[in-house]
C-alpha cells in the first residue's frame, strides 16, 4: 500500500507540475507576443496619456484593446496582476519530481557505471545526488555572474547569449561524462529551467516591485530595473523550448543513449533557441526563413547522428555465432532473469509498486508486445539501469539478433 500511495504521489505531482508549466510558458509566450506586437498609438488622448504601444485583437466573441506604459502609467491600480506563481510553482513541483524520481534512489539512477572518469564510477548515491543538485545551484550562480559582467547596463547581450551558449555546451557536455544519459538531459533542462525562474524570482519580480514602489511614491523609477527585468525575460523566451524538449527526452532513448549524446543535446537545445527566434521575429512581422531553416538542419543533423547504422541488427546476428532464428523462448529467459525485478506485474525491486512505464514483460506475449523497446534499450545498454542484474554482453547479442517474434 504504501508502494501505491508513493506512485499516485508522483501522477498528482507530475500532473501538477506539467498544468502549472502550461500556465507558465503560454503566459510567457503570450506576453513576448503582445510585446512584439504593439504598435505606437494613434489617439492624442493615448498619446497624451503616455502609453508606449498598443494592440487590438479579436478573441472568443470580443475585441481587445491592450496598452502598455514604461514607467509613467497615469494611475497605478491596487489590483495590478503579477506573473510569477505560475513561474515558482512549476520550479517547485519539478524539483520535488526531481527528488521522488532521482534522488530518492540516486544510487540506481544517477550513478553512471559507463562514466569515462572513474571518480564518477565509484560514486555512491548520496555523493551523485549531491552532485546533481549542485549542478542546479552552481549552474545558475555562472549565468547570473555572466549576465552581470558582460552585460551589466544590457549593452552587451549580443556577447552575453554567446557566452550563455558555451554554457550550456560546457553543461551538456559535463553531465553526459558523469551521470547516465537520462539523467543527463534532465539535470540540463532542470539547470536551464531553474535559471528561468531564479530570474523571475531574484530580477524580474524584485526589479518590478521596486518599480511600482517608487511610482506610488511619487519617485522616477530606476530604468536598470526595468532593463534587467526585460534581459531575464527575453533569455527566458529562448530557454522554453529547449527546456520542453529535454523533459520530454526521456521518452526517446535513441537520444540519451547515443554515444554523442551531448551533441545531440546540444544541436537541440540551439534548434529551440533558433526556431523559438523564428516566431519572435514573426510578432514583428518579420518572416525570416533563415532561422527555422537553421532549426531544420540541426534536427536532421541530430536524426544522422543518432540513426543506427545500416545493417547493424544484421551484423549483431552474425556476432552471435547462432545458426538458427533466435526464439521468443531464448528471449524470454534472459528476460525473466534480468528484468522482471522492476518489469513485472508485481516487482520485487523495491521502490517500484508497479512495472515502469507501465511495461510488463512477465509472460512471451508481453515480451512480444514491447519487443522494439526492449531491443532498443537494451542493445544500447540503456537497460537494466545501471546494469544492476548483470545482464552480460552475449545476453544483449541475443536480444539484438531476435526479430520481435
Amino acid at each position: 500500500m504504501e508502494g501505491f500511495f508513493l506512485e499516485y504521489g508522483n501522477l498528482l505531482l507530475r500532473w501538477l507540475h506539467v498544468i502549472a508549466a502550461i500556465a507558465w510558458i503560454g503566459e510567457s509566450i503570450y506576453f513576448v507576443m503582445l510585446d512584439l506586437s504593439l504598435h505606437a498609438p494613434k489617439g492624442e488622448l493615448s498619446k497624451k496619456l503616455g502609453v508606449h504601444g498598443e494592440m487590438w485583437a479579436v478573441h472568443g466573441g470580443g475585441f481587445y484593446h491592450n496598452q502598455k506604459y514604461l514607467t509613467n502609467p497615469a494611475e497605478l491600480p491596487d489590483d495590478l496582476h503579477w506573473s510569477f506563481w505560475k513561474a515558482y510553482t512549476t520550479w517547485l513541483s519539478g524539483f520535488g519530481l526531481f527528488m521522488l524520481l532521482y534522488l530518492l534512489k540516486a544510487d540506481i539512477y544517477l550513478v553512471n557505471p559507463a562514466s569515462p572518469w572513474e571518480w564518477a564510477r565509484q560514486m555512491g548515491g548520496v555523493e551523485a545526488g549531491t552532485l546533481a543538485v549542485l549542478f542546479l545551484v552552481v549552474g545558475y550562480n555562472v549565468y547570473s555572474r555572466l549576465c552581470r559582467i558582460i552585460s551589466p547596463t544590457v549593452n552587451h547581450d549580443g556577447w552575453l547569449s554567446a557566452a550563455v551558449g558555451v554554457m550550456m555546451i560546457i553543461t551538456a557536455w559535463l553531465t553526459s561524462q558523469i551521470f547516465p544519459g537520462r539523467a543527463a538531459f534532465l539535470i540540463t533542462g532542470a539547470l536551464m529551467a531553474t535559471c528561468m525562474s531564479a530570474n523571475v524570482f531574484f530580477w524580474i519580480i524584485p526589479g518590478q516591485r521596486r518599480m511600482v514602489n517608487a511610482l506610488k511614491a511619487g519617485k522616477k523609477p530606476n530604468p536598470l530595473d526595468g532593463a534587467w527585468g526585460k534581459q531575464r525575460s527575453v533569455h527566458n523566451t529562448y530557454f522554453t523550448l529547449p527546456v520542453i524538449f529535454l523533459m520530454l527526452s526521456n521518452h526517446y532513448s535513441f537520444t540519451y543513449s547515443n554515444p554523442h549524446a551531448w551533441l545531440i543535446m546540444v544541436l537541440f537545445i540551439f534548434a529551440g533557441a533558433v526556431i523559438r527566434q523564428y516566431f519572435v521575429l514573426r510578432h514583428t512581422g518579420k518572416n525570416d526563413l533563415r532561422y527555422p531553416a537553421a532549426g531544420i538542419v540541426m534536427l536532421a543533423l541530430i536524426g544522422w547522428i543518432a540513426a543506427p547504422a545500416p545493417g547493424a541488427s544484421q551484423a549483431a546476428g552474425q556476432a552471435s555465432g547462432a545458426s538458427s532464428a533466435v526464439t521468443v523462448g531464448q528471449v524470454h529467459g534472459i528476460v525473466a532473469s534480468r528484468c522482471v525485478e522492476c518489469h513485472s506485474a508485481k516487482p520485487t525491486q523495491a521502490g517500484f509498486a508497479a512495472a515502469p512505464a507501465g511495461i510488463m514483460l512477465d509472460t512471451k506475449a508481453e515480451i512480444i508486445q514491447h519487443a522494439a523497446k526492449i531491443k532498443e534499450v537494451v542493445g544500447n545498454k540503456y537497460m537494466p539501469l545501471a546494469n544492476l542484474t548483470q545482464m552480460t554482453d552475449a545476453e544483449r547479442t541475443v536480444i539484438a539478433a531476435w526479430n520481435g517474434k
